[in-house]
């Protein structure tokens, strides 16, 4: 199952810089591992954002609240989450496309 997923992270201000630098360090090597998984096979960052969107590939909406709650970041962050279908038109999805 395909997700798209936006999460916005909102920093607290009290964080000190050793305890940040750590947590961003966790959250960098777990997301990573994630993507060499496949189970996150693209993420871009939004422009002038602490905030990405993400499309996970998971076997169940359980598996992609599993995985998103473990992110180290997940206390700091929004997200929204969409799940995704396949578009009939699609030429480079399951065949030709329907029309």
């Amino acid at each position: 199952m395909l997700f798209h997923v936006r999460m916005d992270v909102h920093l607290p201000a009290h964080l000190d810089q050793q305890a940040l630098s750590q947590l961003v360090a966790r959250e960098k090597a777990y997301s990573q591992e994630l993507q060499h998984s496949g189970k996150w096979p693209h993420i871009w960052r939004i422009v002038g954002e602490y905030a990405n969107y993400s499309i996970f590939d998971v076997e169940s909406n359980d598996a992609l609240h599993q995985i998103l709650s473990a992110l180290p970041l997940f206390p700091f962050m929004d997200i929204k989450v969409t799940p995704l279908a396949v578009h009939p038109s699609d030429v480079n999805a399951r065949g030709e496309g329907v029309t």
